[in-house]
């Protein structure tokens, strides 16, 4: 059936329970996963949760970017590697996460996309949008949605 799976992250609980779940679908269809985030391009501000905090240089965004890839990532690889999972994780910036969700699992032939959904509908959907939503309508990939 499914041989390689993304798994992609945005370090949210749910994202974090999505991956999971990911991993022991892997686990149990004998898949390898790629584990996968995309962060925003980097700003002269630096955030917490959504609220400006500082200012940093374009190395100290990317140092920012590298801990943060590392601390999400690092959730499936320890899931992976508990499970006996072949794991590869890979971490990019881009603004439009779906589109480097899709581009990643064509690039590293994925066979399915297994990801979380937030479930925001009405204005916050509209407002906040929903990476699940695009890839679902976009990708070429079949698209697997924990919720």
């Amino acid at each position: 059936m499914y041989k390689h799976i993304l798994i992609p992250t945005d370090g949210s609980d749910l994202s974090r329970a999505a991956a999971q779940n990911g991993v022991k679908l892997a686990q149990a269809l004998g898949a390898r996963v790629t584990a996968f985030f995309a962060a925003p391009a980097p700003t002269p501000l630096v955030y917490e949760g959504f609220l400006p905090v500082g200012y940093t240089t374009t190395e100290g965004h990317a140092e920012i970017i590298n801990r943060t890839a590392t601390r999400y990532l690092g959730v499936i690889e320890r899931a992976c590697a508990k499970a006996g999972v072949a794991c590869k994780s890979v971490h990019v910036v881009n603004e439009f996460a779906a589109d480097a969700i899709m581009e990643a699992a064509k690039k590293y032939k994925c066979d399915l996309i297994h990801m979380g959904s937030h479930g925001r509908r009405g204005l916050a959907g509209v407002l906040l949008g929903s990476q699940t939503q695009k890839v679902l309508t976009h990708s070429k990939v079949p698209v697997l949605v924990h919720r």
